[in-house]
């Protein structure tokens, strides 16, 4: 594949790893990996109070007998407004294990299918001594991309990442913490030189995500 510098020009060619970005595309491996992320990244901590928990009713609101009404212990009852909750949702935890090699699996599908649509990039990201977000704006025009990005990168690149990260359409990820959500939810995926080694290094032979 071309490798493009921040002109849009040629600066060399680099390989795909066909286990990577070549491997059978696995729709229900997928979908399982994005439920399980989606699952884990909810707080959980919706809460409403049953009637031992709400406030007042303390005291019968009518005698047993006699009233003709229908017979009460409290007005904290759930058919009373300001009455407890019967059923309602508690404190949980909506995570789901999902191991490491699927994970890995999930990823790998999910980066095949990208380069199977032509929507993977690797290029040369400008590096100047200060971030600028017009430079960043320039290469992507120069690269003929105005969707929305996700831009891999190392933990090195933190200029780079600086330039890129005020533009709304793109989304930055270490090379590390790439998932298939984020993949899935771009429509281009953009890899550093350098991140695209250490992706491959790190999946290549089987390796976990």
């Amino acid at each position: 594949m071309n490798v493009l510098n921040a002109t849009g020009g040629s600066s060399g060619d680099v390989s795909l790893d066909e286990s990577i970005f070549g491997a059978k595309v696995s729709v229900p491996l997928m979908h399982q990996a994005v439920v399980s992320q989606l699952a884990a990244a909810r707080a959980g901590t919706h809460k409403t109070k049953t009637r031992a928990e709400v406030r007042g009713g303390g005291a019968k609101p009518w005698r047993q007998k006699g009233t003709g009404r229908a017979r009460h212990g409290s007005t904290r009852e759930p058919q009373w407004k300001g009455g407890g909750t019967v059923f309602g949702p508690v404190p949980r935890d909506y995570s789901m294990s999902m191991p490491k090699k699927m994970k890995a699996s999930a990823l790998r599908s999910a980066l095949s299918q990208r380069n199977k649509e032509n929507k993977v990039l690797v290029v040369e990201p400008p590096v100047g001594e200060k971030p600028r977000t017009k430079d960043a704006l320039a290469a992507l025009q120069a690269w003929g991309v105005s969707d929305k990005v996700l831009l891999v990168l190392t933990n090195d690149e933190r200029n780079v990442a600086f330039s890129f990260r005020n533009l709304p359409d793109v989304h930055i990820i270490g090379d590390t913490q790439l998932n298939v959500y984020d993949v899935m939810n771009a429509d281009t995926l953009i890899f550093s030189r350098s991140a695209l080694d250490a992706l491959q290094t790190r999946l290549s032979k089987g390796g976990a995500a």
